[in-house]
């Protein structure tokens, strides 16, 4: 297969956005903080039960110094419908910590200071800095891994290199909506573990039917 090229990237990822063009966010949130908590319960589990459990969360917890004296024990009952609920509820209580006495109450903008929040990796902090701050981020899930591989961005299996990867090919005024184009075209139709290619729209460009084209 030939080397892709950020031409071919682009090109095709112009055709994705074309057909999801109202692809977005599809965690509710009104503000930062609740952005951050609801993306790291988000991990290992659908958008719509973490929906449905930060609409009860934040009506009890509206900011992180009401979720600290909560403390662990009144969070982890309130999600305990979503994976690894007691190891999530100590990362929403520590990061509440951090935000209250390293932040102001505020939660930080710089992906170095968001890592540094527990539960928070990479790309809970791409989705918060893209999302609520407007700051170019390159979100890799589950199905920006595997879609990216799929179409011959990267070789990488590392969520962080196959970042790297796709900064590489798509310019950075893209990478927040190109994370949502992904993951949309992962959700309807390029599936784990099985796509729908009878039905992709990108049958003719996809590297896995054996199309080597090149630009």
């Amino acid at each position: 297969m030939p080397r892709m090229t950020r031409a071919r990237a682009q090109e095709t990822l112009k055709r994705l956005q074309d057909i999801y063009p109202t692809a977005h966010c599809a965690l509710n949130y009104r503000s930062p903080w609740e952005l951050l908590i609801a993306t790291i319960l988000s991990a290992q589990c659908t958008d719509e039960r973490v929906n449905k459990v930060t609409a009860v969360l934040f009506e009890r917890f509206p900011g992180p110094r009401e979720m600290l004296e909560g403390g662990e024990d009144e969070v982890a009952e309130i999600i305990r419908s979503v994976g690894c609920y007691r190891t999530k509820a100590r990362s929403l209580v520590g990061t509440a910590h951090k935000v209250l006495t390293l932040h102001h109450g505020e939660v930080p903008q710089s992906l170095e200071a968001l890592v540094n929040l527990p539960g928070v990796g990479r790309k809970t902090a791409n989705v918060v800095r893209g999302n609520a701050f407007d700051f170019p981020g390159m979100v890799v899930d589950t199905h920006v891994k595997r879609i990216s591989f799929r179409l011959g961005w990267t070789r990488q299996t590392d969520p962080d290199r196959i970042e790297k990867d796709l900064c590489r090919l798509l310019p950075d005024r893209v990478w927040t909506q190109a994370g949502h184009t992904l993951i949309a075209h992962g959700r309807a139709l390029c599936k784990a573990p099985t796509p729908i290619c009878s039905q992709c729209p990108l049958l003719d460009e996809c590297p896995r039917n054996g199309v080597s084209r090149s630009k």
